[in-house]
């Protein structure tokens, strides 16, 4: 949705930065006052190859990653970052091997499941987690609790934007924070101070993207 207040924040690497719209927005668990578009980073290469190397160092020579477990829509990254770990110049415990990148689905009820084909890649593996946002950490503690389910280990987890630094008792690393932004706030949907001024809900947001509301 660009618009006036749309804009971009930038780093010395011109693929690596976060597109932000200032206004009122709502989202399944809270209303926030900045959207963060992550939808290029997310599908064009370019841009999710400057989020996995800007993760991955981040990531020391006695951190184990056998399986990237990818929410959000983080796919291209999450193979960017697979590639990363295993290059041969990458001094860590993965180098030299193969990382798998799996996508769990969704129950009505939020929860987290994997096909039986797919728990073999969770079970008994060290897992990271990758996820767009990170923000009120519903979804990734629901990624969190479906490894341990599945008998997996946690590594970490790894955002593009996250508000926390620890989620569900593991260290978030994220390459944007709300530092960059300066006043980013998310609020509980009743207790919205933007909603109390009276100022209507510019559109409602997730991970797919937003849908602009009309009045």
């Amino acid at each position: 949705m660009p618009d006036k207040n749309t804009f971009k924040i930038r780093t010395k690497n011109r693929n690596l930065f976060l597109r932000v719209t200032k206004g009122h927005f709502a989202t399944s668990h809270s209303h926030i006052n900045y959207y963060i578009d992550v939808s290029t980073q997310k599908t064009r290469l370019s841009e999710a190859q400057a989020v996995a190397r800007e993760i991955v160092a981040h990531y020391n020579q006695s951190t184990i990653v056998d399986t990237i477990l990818c929410l959000d829509g983080t796919e291209v990254i999450g193979t960017c970052l697979a590639h990363e770990l295993t290059k041969e110049d990458f001094a860590n415990m993965n180098a030299h091997q193969t990382i798998y990148v799996v996508t769990p689905e969704h129950t009505t009820g939020s929860q987290l499941f994997l096909r039986d084909n797919l728990v073999p890649m969770v079970a008994g593996k060290n897992v990271l987690v990758l996820a767009a946002s990170v923000t009120t950490g519903y979804t990734a503690q629901a990624a969190v609790e479906a490894i341990k389910y599945y008998s997996g280990r946690v590594s970490g987890i790894a955002a593009i934007f996250a508000t926390v630094e620890e989620c569900a008792g593991y260290p978030v690393c994220a390459v944007f924070n709300p530092k960059d932004l300066g006043d980013y706030a998310s609020y509980p949907s009743h207790e919205c101070p933007i909603c109390k001024e009276g100022k209507k809900i510019d559109a409602l947001v997730n991970s797919h993207g937003y849908s602009k509301l009309q009045f």
